[in-house]
């Protein structure tokens, strides 16, 4: 297997590139590489999916620090990392450090207090992301994601203990999970408040515990959840799913589950807000005579008329035919701006009537008199 490229290399920026740089990169190069626009390319195909995985990461403030510090390995299940770092922040507040150092303080000043351990704690939030099409943000879909998520064991029922059987009150702390000593010192005597050795900070002693989950009284499992993606969301923004995340403890509320949307860059639109900008190639002849076109928009192809007499990029409004407002009734608009081709490659006859039009318009006098170097005035074999 080949080895993962730098995230920041990927997207050719530095690790001090700011929020901005890395969506302004992400896009670019997105486009650039869109399978749309490169039909049957498997190495563009898998350089599309490469740019969006580093998006996904460096787009995320958690994720973009983890991978910072730990680089791949942050989110290699087999590094032992804990499947996002969930070892490193059961600390308790910090109340609770200090006073484990700390603790009662000297001669009975002060007198820090630990947690219960038994209290009921709200579970931890979780983190996911779901990559979307331009026409599925504009006009909403339904996603599904897989999470792996913490839940009460089934065949303990949290308890951690095997069934039939219940947990001892730890006789040293007396349930509260934290235990005070008194030690003589030159300045007196002092007291500190600790974990519980005993029963290791969770006030309570378990003989059998439960198979299935270790005596923890918790298992992860994975799970598919429906994800609801509103009209009219935009790259970046997330969805909160309430109660989605790892189940509390001790009875406490479950997390939320927060889902990122990615947006992948469409090969013809440009987004800006709720409008649609198109860029539309027309003729020299239908700029000059008028013409009546057809454009793309995200509801399917419409008709737009042309003037006579339009000049390069002249911007013409479709209303309505833009994104969905998120939070209200109505749509944006789609802004078109015409781009006029310079035929390539005439026959000698359509320069013939190309220089009798430019006379007829008095510019060959301007650019030569007609047998000079101007533009129209080559001298005629």
């Amino acid at each position: 297997m080949a080895e993962k490229r730098d995230y920041y290399e990927v997207l050719g920026l530095q690790k001090t590139a700011s929020a901005e740089e890395i969506k302004k990169a992400y896009r670019k190069l997105a486009k650039e590489n869109h399978p749309d626009l490169h039909p049957g390319d498997k190495a563009c195909e898998e350089r599309f999916k490469e740019i969006n995985e580093a998006y996904e990461i460096l787009s995320d403030d958690d994720k973009r620090a983890k991978y910072d510090q730990y680089g791949h390995a942050a989110f290699d299940p087999n590094a032992g990392f804990g499947g996002g770092f969930g070892g490193f922040g059961d600390f308790g507040d910090l109340g609770d450090i200090f006073s484990s150092f700390f603790g009662g303080g000297f001669g009975g000043f002060g007198g820090g207090t630990r947690t219960n351990p038994n209290a009921p704690r709200r579970g931890e939030n979780l983190r996911a992301s779901v990559n979307i099409s331009f026409e599925e943000a504009a006009f909403g879909c339904k996603k599904e994601v897989t999470v792996g998520r913490v839940e009460k064991c089934a065949d303990c029922k949290g308890t951690g203990c095997a069934p039939g059987t219940t947990p001892e009150i730890c006789p040293d702390c007396k349930g509260s999970g934290t235990v005070r000593t008194t030690q003589r010192t030159p300045f007196g005597m002092a007291q500190s408040t600790g974990p519980c050795q005993k029963c290791r900070g969770t006030g309570k002693i378990i003989h059998q515990p439960c198979k299935s989950c270790r005596g923890m009284g918790s298992v992860r499992r994975q799970h598919k959840i429906s994800v609801n993606i509103p009209a009219g969301i935009d790259d970046g923004q997330a969805i909160s799913l309430h109660g989605q995340g790892n189940e509390g403890a001790n009875g406490g509320p479950a997390g939320d589950l927060l889902v990122s949307v990615i947006v992948r860059p469409h090969a013809r639109f440009e987004r800006d807000g709720n409008s649609v900008l198109l860029m539309q190639d027309i003729s020299y002849a239908q700029a000059a005579l008028g013409a009546e076109i057809e454009v793309p928009t995200i509801d399917g192809p419409v008709k737009l008329t042309i003037p006579e007499g339009t000049q390069p990029g002249a911007t013409f409004r479709l209303r309505g035919k833009g994104i969905p407002y998120l939070r209200g009734s109505g749509r944006g608009d789609q802004f078109v701006t015409v781009n006029v081709k310079v035929p390539k490659g005439l026959t000698g006859a359509q320069k013939e009537l190309l220089r009798q039009f430019a006379a007829s318009m008095g510019e060959l006098d301007r650019a030569g008199g007609g047998t000079g170097s101007g533009i129209f005035g080559k001298k005629k074999k």
